[in-house]
């Protein structure tokens, strides 16, 4: 997700998380030219752009192309970067690299656009988006930059992840190669704003006030929105602050924008419609290589889903997915071989940065090959990479798993009954892990669940002990039939991984919400009728994962996930407009008897 903390959001100024290799800054001076030039677009709107030319002249190099929000600083022509492309392999190859400021950020022209809407049939020069101004910026350089070989690519993490993708409708000839990371890519349904209806507040107020303060034209260094704002520990910061409201009164006091934009779209109307890019992936020609991480706070919907509209939309097409335990960006870090309960027994990012290199080298320079297979996938549990020729992958098992009285969870069916029972009170939410910070931590992807379980507004149903290894590929859906005393609730699904260690740790290996309202749709929202049984359907990002043989598997289930998601009022009511005094303890009945059984869905591998 483009909503880094702000500690991490300075390091998306860079190309990548990689750290440079020693001596490379020495390097780049002795073998580029920086050029910093303005380029001018379809409707004269020029975008600042800084240009690292290869001073070897005997060749002919492809552009290999970096689009951010984010700032191409260092600015000055006398200023380099310490690292150009997307990992330390690439600054000895030699490309043309281009980094350039997007419209309406940093020292570019222009009026900037959260999630600029894809435009697919222009009328005239005055409709751009950012297909257009990729097009635009790579005919330039076609015509302007010498001992070019007429080639170009594109890559980004994160919100740069979406100006990758945004570039493939109606793409310019010579883009013959995209990598979209983490690419923001449907705010409302799983990325950044919203996940499946309900608003990510912690990650949405820290990112915006670092990223949306007003501005009157181009400037190098973008101030925060409230410098005053000081947050001590998270979760007594955001409850102490109350209703959504009050931190647009308190703090923002309407200077950021997109912060008014999210909160006066709280369904997904067509401000929302026109931001998701993926109807727009269609008729794509360059290949694609789309990477993404399976403890990814921020943008794990984007990567699958980003591949996923390519490949139902292009019956012909040059599709690579890759992915594997990484958080945001940590692909690009120089090395990665653990992460918060995760033991990987191997460096996943010496594996990952090869292919990386190999698929630009091989689409722009026709250099080595490229003979990754379509999904190349590292599986947790098992600890081992994976290669399927889809994804999820074909000819799978489809087993049902049961939620049962007595904490149970039936892998195979049997006899059903009960029900479970809590209050869920947006006085007292559920913590989204349970350690203290001025942050959010991306810990919370993987962290160990045992705190939640001990609570008793979260039910719990744990498998037998396995007797043998079951991997699970690919989405997985859960079902529950509850009651309420109101008329909505959020619903927390987590699919964890006991392990038969001393502590019984309860590992998290996916979690998602669904705020109530939506479970039919996420344009037209629907109360609850209090007290009558009611289905609720919630599809959890996709999972690659062997639960080992002596392990056990637990679903969680839970109407909060605090700061990280903004409280429910239990009402069905506009949530920005909610007072204080419209928040209200609610029963929740999770049921699961042989009339309304409660199920969780997955793929496994046979």
């Amino acid at each position: 997700m483009k909503y880094l903390l702000f500690s991490f959001l300075i390091i998306l100024c860079l190309p990548s998380f990689a750290q440079p290799l020693a001596g490379d800054s020495a390097y780049i001076q002795d073998n580029y030219t920086k050029k910093e030039v303005r380029i001018a677009m379809r409707d004269g709107v020029k975008l600042f752009t800084s240009v690292y030319i290869p001073k070897d002249t005997t060749q002919s190099y492809p552009f290999l192309i970096n689009r951010t929000p984010y700032s191409v600083a260092p600015y000055g022509e006398a200023i380099y970067r310490k690292r150009l492309g997307p990992n330390p392999l690439f600054t000895r190859e030699k490309y043309i690299f281009v980094y350039q400021d997007v419209r309406g950020r940093h020292m570019s022209e222009g009026q900037f656009e959260e999630m600029t809407p894809a435009i697919d049939d222009k009328k005239d020069s005055k409709q751009v988006d950012e297909s257009s101004d990729t097009y635009d910026t790579i005919d330039w350089l076609l015509k302007n930059i010498s001992h070019n070989n007429g080639k170009a690519g594109i890559y980004g993490i994160s919100y740069p992840g979406f100006y990758a993708t945004a570039a493939l409708p109606n793409a310019h000839p010579a883009l013959k190669a995209a990598s979209p990371q983490a690419p923001v890519t449907d705010e409302f349904e799983g990325d950044d704003a919203y996940h499946r209806g309900a608003f990510f507040l912690m990650d949405n107020f820290s990112f915006l006030n670092f990223f949306d303060a007003p501005r009157n034209g181009p400037r190098a260094e973008n101030p925060p929105v409230d410098s005053t704002l000081n947050i001590n520990e998270v979760y007594d910061f955001y409850l102490q602050t109350g209703a959504l409201h009050h931190f647009n009164d308190l703090y923002f006091r309407n200077t950021s924008n997109i912060w008014n934009e999210f909160l006066a779209h709280a369904t997904k109307d067509a401000y929302w419609q026109a931001r998701n890019i993926r109807p727009h992936l269609k008729n794509i020609h360059p290949a694609t290589l789309v990477v993404g991480g399976w403890f990814d706070a921020e943008d794990l919907f984007g990567a699958l889903h980003t591949y996923k509209a390519i490949e139902q939309q292009n019956l012909h097409n040059n599709n690579f997915l890759i992915m594997a335990p990484w958080t945001h960006g940590a692909w690009e870090k120089k090395q990665w071989n653990q992460f918060a309960g995760y033991q990987f027994g191997q460096d996943l990012n010496a594996a990952f940065q090869q292919i990386e290199f190999n698929f630009f080298n091989f689409y722009l320079k026709e250099k080595g090959s490229f003979d990754t297979t379509e999904a190349t996938i590292f599986v947790t549990g098992s600890n081992e990479w994976k290669r399927f020729k889809a994804w999820p992958p074909k000819g799978m098992a489809h087993e049902t798993w049961w939620l049962n009285y007595n904490h149970q969870l039936l892998l195979q069916k049997g006899k059903l009954k009960g029900k479970d029972e809590y209050t869920s009170d947006p006085a007292n939410p559920v913590p989204y892990i349970n350690q203290r910070s001025a942050d959010r931590l991306n810990e919370y992807m993987a962290a160990d669940q045992s705190f939640a379980s001990g609570r008793n507004d979260v039910v719990y149903y744990q498998s037998e002990v396995l007797q043998n290894d079951k991997t699970v590929l690919g989405p997985i859906m859960a079902n529950l039939y509850v009651s309420l005393s109101g008329s909505d609730a959020d619903f927390v699904v987590k699919v964890i991984d006991v392990l038969p260690d001393s502590n019984n740790t309860q590992q998290l290996v996916r979690a998602e919400v669904l705020r109530g309202k939506f479970r039919n749709s996420f344009e037209n929202p629907v109360p609850f009728t209090p007290n009558e049984p009611t289905k609720v359907t919630l599809q959890l990002n996709d999972v690659a994962h062997t639960f080992l043989k002596g392990h056990r598997i637990m679903v969680q289930v839970q109407s909060s996930w605090f700061p990280l998601v903004d409280r429910n009022p239990q009402q069905f009511i506009n949530i920005p407009d909610a007072a204080d005094s419209d928040y209200k303890k609610e029963r929740i009945t999770i049921l699961h008897d042989a009339a309304h059984p409660s199920t969780i869905e997955a793929g496994v591998e046979e």
